[in-house]
């Protein structure tokens, strides 16, 4: 199962990822090592803030895609509802039928 997931950084800058261990990948970018995204490394301080169960990870990363384009204030909205999958997709702009077509 493989989700999508936003960390905080001490800028209050929200960063945008997908993996199937939300955990495991969290612990990653803290350690700042060679499994770290390249922007999280630098980071002093970083919260997971949001994540959400998609499926496989095509879809996952359709919707991660989607996230990132989305404005910061739409992006603060998904991680202040935090109301699961099917206002994730509206969010971002699909359907339950979209996501799983493509």
């Amino acid at each position: 199962m493989w989700s999508v997931y936003l960390l905080r950084d001490e800028t209050g800058n929200l960063y945008t990822g997908i993996t199937n261990d939300v955990q495991r990948r969290y612990l990653e970018h803290l350690e700042g090592g060679d499994k770290a995204a390249k922007y999280t490394r630098a980071k002093k301080q970083l919260v997971l803030v949001y994540s959400c169960a998609i499926g496989d990870r095509s879809r996952a990363s359709q919707i991660e895609y989607r996230l990132k384009r989305l404005p910061k204030e739409k992006k603060e909205e998904v991680v202040r509802e935090n109301d699961g999958l099917p206002s994730l997709l509206l969010r971002v702009g699909l359907t339950m039928r979209e996501s799983e077509e493509r």
